[in-house]
């Protein structure tokens, strides 16, 4: 298997003691050759037990080379970077330690750019939830709903072609030299930027659906929020240089946000605004409430009824806040 590209799987991290060994063990089980193979883990100074359950695999698996350097400085696209830097393959697979691979996964995104897919090439999640509760369940079928989502559809039922953006991707270590690293700028987004410069270079940003991974969703609704909150808040930084990327579905939250925030103010000065607001809110959790009952139906699972339109609200005002307040702390900073 010589004539096999070396390649390198690249996975920030940072205090993920309960799905690390997960995903290692998947990326160990890959039907590609493990002696082609090196994973590199960027830890961002994790205070929980991750580096211990590292040593441990590292011990008891020497099959498969695990490196992992430090990231101080404690971000996502600073982990990748400095993982990039200190690795070595031809193509590079970008990976989340809240992820675990197919077995054919690293095989697939070789042979897409062995066939010349795409530069960036990546494929489909499956959502799990990241505890076994309903909260974690209900933010699981949140995150896979097209009303939690929009379009987005690497987390959809999707057919292969070239989208605006993939989750992690896999390219060739020339892209990097092309186009330039991930922009460490940007503490959330950076892949969206990333993909965005990939697609005005002239390149193609590829979706395989046979590429699959799971993925662990967020298990409380205060993680969510924040999740969705850094989301927002780093999403109106990017706009800022590629408004033409803006899309329906990232525009609604903060449109709903605002919305709710004037008719709220208009309320202490004009009574009748109360019932605009309330029409507001009314419509609001009865499309919500419509997808709820529909989905409990389906997986007959009735906690969905009131965790489904929890945790897809919180996405929502999460997502909204952080962007509008991301406008307005810039101005107060340019101020």
């Amino acid at each position: 298997m010589s004539d096999q590209p070396f390649v390198s799987i690249i996975i920030p991290c940072y205090n993920e003691q309960a799905t690390i060994r997960k995903l290692l063990e998947a990326l160990r089980s890959q039907t590609y050759p493990l002696s082609n193979m090196e994973v590199v883990i960027s830890d961002g100074m994790s205070s929980d037990n991750t580096l211990e359950v590292i040593a441990g695999f590292q011990r008891d698996y020497k099959d498969l080379s695990v490196q992992v350097v430090k990231n101080q400085a404690r971000t996502i696209p600073s982990g990748v970077n400095q993982a990039i830097r200190e690795s070595r393959g031809e193509i590079i697979v970008r990976l989340d330690a809240h992820s675990m691979p197919i077995p054919e996964y690293v095989e697939r995104c070789v042979e897409a750019h062995r066939t010349g897919k795409g530069d960036n090439v990546g494929g489909v999640w499956e959502i799990r939830p990241g505890a076994d509760t309903w909260i974690a369940e209900s933010i699981s079928y949140a995150a896979a709903h097209p009303l939690g989502v929009g379009d987005a559809m690497y987390r959809l039922n999707a057919k292969p072609g070239a989208v605006d953006t993939v989750p992690f991707g896999s390219f060739r270590r020339s892209l990097i030299e092309k186009i330039g690293e991930f922009d460490e700028t940007l503490l959330a987004n950076e892949d969206y930027e990333f993909n965005t410069r990939v697609r005005e270079s002239g390149g193609v940003v590829w979706l395989d659906p046979s590429i699959r991974s799971v993925y662990f969703s967020r298990s409380t609704f205060s993680k969510l929020a924040a999740q969705y909150w850094r989301y927002g808040f780093w999403k109106l930084r990017m706009l800022k240089r590629y408004p033409h990327t803006l899309r329906w579905r990232q525009a609604l939250p903060p449109v709903f946000v605002a919305s709710l925030l004037a008719l709220i103010v208009l309320c202490l000065v004009w009574s009748f605004a109360v019932y605009f607001l309330a029409l507001q809110l009314f419509a609001y959790f009865f499309v919500l409430g419509l997808a709820a009952i529909r989905q409990a139906m389906k997986t007959r699972k009735g906690f969905l009824l009131w965790g489904l339109p929890l945790a897809i609200a919180t996405m929502h005002i999460a997502w909204g806040s952080g962007f509008l307040w991301s406008g307005i702390s810039s101005l107060f900073k340019n101020g």
